[in-house]
Protein backbone atom coordinates (compact mmCIF):
# COMPACT_ATOMS: atom_id res chain seq x y z
CA UNK A 1 0.00 0.00 0.00
CA UNK A 2 1.25 3.46 -1.22
CA UNK A 3 0.48 5.54 1.79
CA UNK A 4 2.15 8.76 0.44
CA UNK A 5 -0.06 8.27 -2.83
CA UNK A 6 -3.29 7.59 -0.92
CA UNK A 7 -2.58 10.91 1.15
CA UNK A 8 -1.53 12.80 -1.52
CA UNK A 9 -4.56 12.04 -3.33
CA UNK A 10 -6.71 13.14 -0.79
CA UNK A 11 -5.38 16.27 -0.11
CA UNK A 12 -5.59 17.22 -3.91
CA UNK A 13 -9.44 16.16 -3.66
CA UNK A 14 -10.36 18.15 -1.08
CA UNK A 15 -8.29 20.87 -2.39
CA UNK A 16 -11.27 22.99 -3.59
CA UNK A 17 -13.05 22.25 -0.04
CA UNK A 18 -10.59 24.11 1.77
CA UNK A 19 -11.68 27.16 3.70
CA UNK A 20 -15.11 24.42 4.43
CA UNK A 21 -16.74 25.02 7.64
CA UNK A 22 -16.10 27.52 10.86
CA UNK A 23 -13.53 28.55 12.70
CA UNK A 24 -14.13 28.71 16.74
CA UNK A 25 -14.69 32.23 16.87
CA UNK A 26 -15.79 31.97 20.75
CA UNK A 27 -12.09 31.64 21.55
CA UNK A 28 -10.57 35.08 19.92
CA UNK A 29 -6.81 33.88 19.52
CA UNK A 30 -8.39 30.58 17.36
CA UNK A 31 -10.98 33.02 15.42
CA UNK A 32 -7.20 34.53 13.48
CA UNK A 33 -6.38 31.47 12.27
CA UNK A 34 -6.46 30.98 8.38
CA UNK A 35 -9.10 28.34 7.49
CA UNK A 36 -7.93 27.78 4.69
CA UNK A 37 -4.90 25.38 6.32
CA UNK A 38 -5.19 21.69 5.75
CA UNK A 39 -3.06 18.78 6.51
CA UNK A 40 -2.20 14.78 7.16
CA UNK A 41 0.62 12.93 9.07
CA UNK A 42 0.55 9.19 9.25
CA UNK A 43 3.21 7.51 11.37
CA UNK A 44 2.62 4.02 11.22
CA UNK A 45 3.91 1.27 14.02
CA UNK A 46 7.15 0.45 11.92
CA UNK A 47 8.17 4.04 12.13
CA UNK A 48 7.43 5.35 8.57
CA UNK A 49 6.39 8.94 8.37
CA UNK A 50 3.76 10.17 5.36
CA UNK A 51 3.11 13.96 5.70
CA UNK A 52 0.78 16.19 2.87
CA UNK A 53 -0.04 19.66 2.78
CA UNK A 54 0.25 22.06 6.24
CA UNK A 55 1.71 19.22 8.43
CA UNK A 56 4.51 20.73 9.76
CA UNK A 57 2.31 24.03 10.86
CA UNK A 58 2.21 24.19 14.72
CA UNK A 59 -1.69 24.49 15.77
CA UNK A 60 -3.94 24.48 19.05
CA UNK A 61 -4.67 20.77 19.91
CA UNK A 62 -7.33 21.63 21.95
CA UNK A 63 -9.84 18.67 23.35
CA UNK A 64 -7.03 16.54 21.38
CA UNK A 65 -5.07 17.01 24.69
CA UNK A 66 -7.63 14.92 26.85
CA UNK A 67 -6.34 12.17 25.33
CA UNK A 68 -2.44 12.79 26.97
CA UNK A 69 -4.77 13.90 30.37
CA UNK A 70 -7.11 10.51 30.62
CA UNK A 71 -3.54 8.46 30.32
CA UNK A 72 -1.49 10.58 32.64
CA UNK A 73 -4.72 10.40 35.03
CA UNK A 74 -4.89 6.66 34.95
CA UNK A 75 -1.13 6.41 35.58
CA UNK A 76 -1.79 8.07 39.13
CA UNK A 77 -5.13 6.61 40.51
CA UNK A 78 -5.84 3.70 38.05
CA UNK A 79 -9.44 2.77 37.21
CA UNK A 80 -10.58 4.77 40.66
CA UNK A 81 -11.39 7.65 38.09
CA UNK A 82 -14.02 6.05 37.35
CA UNK A 83 -15.70 7.22 40.33
CA UNK A 84 -15.75 10.69 39.49
CA UNK A 85 -16.18 10.39 36.01
CA UNK A 86 -18.57 8.30 33.53
CA UNK A 87 -18.00 5.95 30.16
CA UNK A 88 -20.54 6.85 28.27
CA UNK A 89 -21.40 8.88 25.03
CA UNK A 90 -23.09 12.07 26.43
CA UNK A 91 -25.47 13.12 23.03
CA UNK A 92 -25.12 16.45 24.04
CA UNK A 93 -22.64 19.48 23.04
CA UNK A 94 -19.04 18.92 24.50
CA UNK A 95 -19.86 22.21 27.31
CA UNK A 96 -23.27 21.13 28.18
CA UNK A 97 -23.90 21.65 32.17
CA UNK A 98 -27.56 19.64 31.43
CA UNK A 99 -26.12 16.53 32.17
CA UNK A 100 -24.94 17.59 35.40
CA UNK A 101 -27.60 18.03 37.35
CA UNK A 102 -29.38 14.86 36.44
CA UNK A 103 -26.33 13.17 37.43
CA UNK A 104 -25.30 14.92 40.37
CA UNK A 105 -21.65 16.50 39.42
CA UNK A 106 -20.88 13.30 37.75
CA UNK A 107 -19.10 13.93 33.66
CA UNK A 108 -20.42 11.65 31.55
CA UNK A 109 -17.15 10.77 30.08
CA UNK A 110 -13.59 12.51 30.27
CA UNK A 111 -13.65 13.53 26.89
CA UNK A 112 -16.58 16.57 27.51
CA UNK A 113 -15.32 19.75 29.41
CA UNK A 114 -16.43 18.78 32.49
CA UNK A 115 -14.96 15.61 32.19
CA UNK A 116 -11.86 16.77 31.51
CA UNK A 117 -11.97 19.34 34.02
CA UNK A 118 -12.40 16.55 36.62
CA UNK A 119 -9.47 14.48 34.99
CA UNK A 120 -7.18 17.92 35.31
CA UNK A 121 -7.96 17.83 38.95
CA UNK A 122 -6.59 14.31 39.14
CA UNK A 123 -3.88 15.35 37.57
CA UNK A 124 -3.45 18.68 39.70
CA UNK A 125 -3.53 16.05 43.02
CA UNK A 126 0.05 16.85 45.04
CA UNK A 127 1.16 19.34 42.81
CA UNK A 128 1.05 23.06 42.04
CA UNK A 129 -0.87 23.96 38.54
CA UNK A 130 2.79 24.87 36.96
CA UNK A 131 4.10 21.92 38.14
CA UNK A 132 1.04 20.05 36.84
CA UNK A 133 1.30 21.84 33.67
CA UNK A 134 5.14 21.13 33.73
CA UNK A 135 3.98 17.46 34.31
CA UNK A 136 1.77 17.47 30.98
CA UNK A 137 4.23 19.25 28.48
CA UNK A 138 7.05 16.89 29.73
CA UNK A 139 4.74 13.76 28.71
CA UNK A 140 3.65 15.09 25.75
CA UNK A 141 7.07 15.85 24.66
CA UNK A 142 7.93 12.86 25.51
CA UNK A 143 5.18 10.65 23.99
CA UNK A 144 6.29 12.84 20.61
CA UNK A 145 10.23 12.47 20.67
CA UNK A 146 10.18 16.29 20.27
CA UNK A 147 11.34 18.76 22.87
CA UNK A 148 10.55 21.50 20.71
CA UNK A 149 6.32 21.52 21.41
CA UNK A 150 5.51 24.31 23.24
CA UNK A 151 1.97 25.78 24.89
CA UNK A 152 0.64 28.72 23.40
CA UNK A 153 0.39 31.55 26.17
CA UNK A 154 -1.67 33.84 23.92
CA UNK A 155 -4.14 30.84 23.34
CA UNK A 156 -4.11 29.60 26.64
CA UNK A 157 -5.06 33.32 28.02
CA UNK A 158 -7.54 33.79 25.68
CA UNK A 159 -9.34 30.44 27.15
CA UNK A 160 -9.08 32.08 30.26
CA UNK A 161 -10.33 35.50 29.82
CA UNK A 162 -13.29 34.12 27.60
CA UNK A 163 -13.77 30.16 29.44
CA UNK A 164 -16.94 31.65 30.98
CA UNK A 165 -19.06 28.13 30.22
CA UNK A 166 -16.12 26.01 32.05
CA UNK A 167 -16.11 27.92 35.00
CA UNK A 168 -19.76 27.64 35.33
CA UNK A 169 -19.01 23.88 34.81
CA UNK A 170 -16.04 23.31 37.57
CA UNK A 171 -17.99 25.54 40.12
CA UNK A 172 -21.43 23.32 39.38
CA UNK A 173 -19.15 20.32 39.93
CA UNK A 174 -17.63 21.62 42.84
CA UNK A 175 -20.53 22.18 44.58
CA UNK A 176 -21.39 18.58 44.28
CA UNK A 177 -17.46 18.08 45.41
CA UNK A 178 -16.36 16.37 42.17
CA UNK A 179 -14.07 18.91 42.37
CA UNK A 180 -11.39 19.21 45.04
CA UNK A 181 -8.91 21.78 43.92
CA UNK A 182 -9.84 25.49 43.61
CA UNK A 183 -11.62 26.26 40.20
CA UNK A 184 -8.90 28.96 39.10
CA UNK A 185 -6.11 26.52 39.66
CA UNK A 186 -7.99 23.57 38.19
CA UNK A 187 -8.86 25.85 34.99
CA UNK A 188 -5.47 27.22 34.75
CA UNK A 189 -4.28 23.36 34.21
CA UNK A 190 -6.96 22.81 31.66
CA UNK A 191 -6.66 25.59 29.84
CA UNK A 192 -3.21 25.24 29.28
CA UNK A 193 -3.22 21.74 28.76
CA UNK A 194 -5.50 22.99 25.82
CA UNK A 195 -2.84 25.37 24.17
CA UNK A 196 -0.53 23.11 23.88
CA UNK A 197 0.94 23.82 20.13
CA UNK A 198 1.60 21.01 17.93
CA UNK A 199 1.96 20.22 14.17
CA UNK A 200 -0.41 17.17 12.51
CA UNK A 201 3.65 15.11 12.34
CA UNK A 202 4.16 15.64 16.07
CA UNK A 203 0.86 14.46 17.00
CA UNK A 204 0.84 11.76 14.78
CA UNK A 205 3.61 10.29 16.67
CA UNK A 206 2.29 11.68 20.11
CA UNK A 207 -0.14 9.30 19.73
CA UNK A 208 1.68 6.25 18.45
CA UNK A 209 1.63 4.31 21.73
CA UNK A 210 -2.14 3.62 21.61
CA UNK A 211 -1.91 2.23 17.73
CA UNK A 212 1.01 -0.17 19.14
CA UNK A 213 -0.88 -1.86 22.05
CA UNK A 214 0.50 0.67 24.72
CA UNK A 215 4.16 0.76 23.98
CA UNK A 216 6.18 3.02 21.56
CA UNK A 217 7.13 0.56 18.88
CA UNK A 218 10.13 2.95 17.69
CA UNK A 219 11.98 3.42 21.16
CA UNK A 220 10.77 0.22 22.47
CA UNK A 221 9.55 1.71 25.40
CA UNK A 222 5.86 0.75 27.58
CA UNK A 223 3.64 3.88 28.36
CA UNK A 224 0.44 1.94 29.08
CA UNK A 225 -0.45 -1.84 29.22
CA UNK A 226 -2.00 -3.53 26.64
CA UNK A 227 -5.47 -3.34 28.21
CA UNK A 228 -5.09 0.42 28.76
CA UNK A 229 -4.75 0.74 25.24
CA UNK A 230 -7.76 -0.61 24.36
CA UNK A 231 -9.39 0.84 26.69
CA UNK A 232 -8.48 4.45 26.03
CA UNK A 233 -9.12 3.43 22.05
CA UNK A 234 -12.67 2.36 23.08
CA UNK A 235 -13.41 5.80 25.07
CA UNK A 236 -12.08 7.72 21.60
CA UNK A 237 -14.31 5.76 19.35
CA UNK A 238 -17.48 5.95 21.52
CA UNK A 239 -16.96 9.81 23.16
CA UNK A 240 -13.83 11.26 21.13
CA UNK A 241 -15.97 13.55 18.69
CA UNK A 242 -18.86 14.40 21.47
CA UNK A 243 -22.68 14.37 19.82
CA UNK A 244 -20.84 13.41 16.59
CA UNK A 245 -19.15 10.22 17.67
CA UNK A 246 -21.70 7.81 16.40
CA UNK A 247 -21.31 9.89 12.86
CA UNK A 248 -17.65 9.53 12.80
CA UNK A 249 -18.31 6.05 13.70
CA UNK A 250 -20.47 5.38 10.92
CA UNK A 251 -18.10 6.70 8.37
CA UNK A 252 -14.43 6.73 9.72
CA UNK A 253 -14.97 3.86 11.93
CA UNK A 254 -11.74 4.72 13.78
CA UNK A 255 -11.33 5.75 17.56
CA UNK A 256 -10.70 9.29 16.89
CA UNK A 257 -10.56 12.57 19.25
CA UNK A 258 -11.59 15.98 17.79
CA UNK A 259 -10.28 19.17 19.20
CA UNK A 260 -11.70 22.68 18.32
CA UNK A 261 -8.76 23.91 16.85
CA UNK A 262 -9.83 21.72 13.60
CA UNK A 263 -7.11 18.72 14.84
CA UNK A 264 -8.15 15.23 14.76
CA UNK A 265 -5.80 12.31 16.41
CA UNK A 266 -7.42 8.74 15.08
CA UNK A 267 -5.41 5.37 15.81
CA UNK A 268 -5.29 2.43 13.56
CA UNK A 269 -4.75 -0.41 16.00
CA UNK A 270 -1.70 -2.52 14.72
CA UNK A 271 -1.14 -0.35 12.04
CA UNK A 272 -0.44 3.65 12.40
CA UNK A 273 -1.40 6.97 14.33
CA UNK A 274 -3.16 9.66 12.10
CA UNK A 275 -3.11 12.93 12.74
CA UNK A 276 -5.54 15.60 10.35
CA UNK A 277 -5.71 19.37 10.52
CA UNK A 278 -8.06 21.66 8.93
CA UNK A 279 -9.63 24.96 11.15
CA UNK A 280 -12.88 25.10 9.81
CA UNK A 281 -15.32 23.32 11.94
CA UNK A 282 -18.63 21.54 10.95
CA UNK A 283 -21.92 22.31 13.24
CA UNK A 284 -20.85 19.57 16.44
CA UNK A 285 -17.31 21.14 16.49
CA UNK A 286 -15.46 18.98 14.44
CA UNK A 287 -13.08 19.41 11.61
CA UNK A 288 -14.85 19.38 8.66
CA UNK A 289 -12.07 18.49 6.22
CA UNK A 290 -10.42 16.63 8.33
CA UNK A 291 -13.11 14.33 8.57
CA UNK A 292 -13.77 14.02 5.60
CA UNK A 293 -10.07 13.47 4.88
CA UNK A 294 -10.28 10.40 7.79
CA UNK A 295 -13.36 8.91 5.96
CA UNK A 296 -11.72 8.87 2.80
CA UNK A 297 -8.08 7.50 4.46
CA UNK A 298 -10.09 4.42 6.06
CA UNK A 299 -12.06 3.94 3.04
CA UNK A 300 -8.53 3.49 0.50
CA UNK A 301 -6.76 1.21 3.64
CA UNK A 302 -9.25 -0.50 4.56
CA UNK A 303 -8.21 0.09 8.38
CA UNK A 304 -11.29 0.89 9.86
CA UNK A 305 -11.96 -1.22 12.96
CA UNK A 306 -15.35 -2.56 11.78
CA UNK A 307 -13.76 -4.09 8.65
CA UNK A 308 -11.48 -6.86 9.73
Amino acid sequence: MDLQAIIDDIALTLAERRGEGKVADYIPELAKVDPHQFGIAVTTVDGQVFTVGDAATPFSIQSVSKVFMLTLALGKAGEGIWKRVGREPSGTAFNSIVQLEHEHGIPRNPFVNAGAIVVCDMVLAGHKPKEAIGEVLRFVRYLADDETITIDRAVAKSETETGFRNYALANFMRSFDNLHHDVDHVLGVYFHQCALSMTCRQLSRAGLFLAAQGADPISGYSVVSPKRARRINALMLTCGHYDGSGDFAYHVGLPGKSGVGGGILAIAPGKASIAVWSPGLNKVGNSALGSAALEMLATRTGWSVFGA
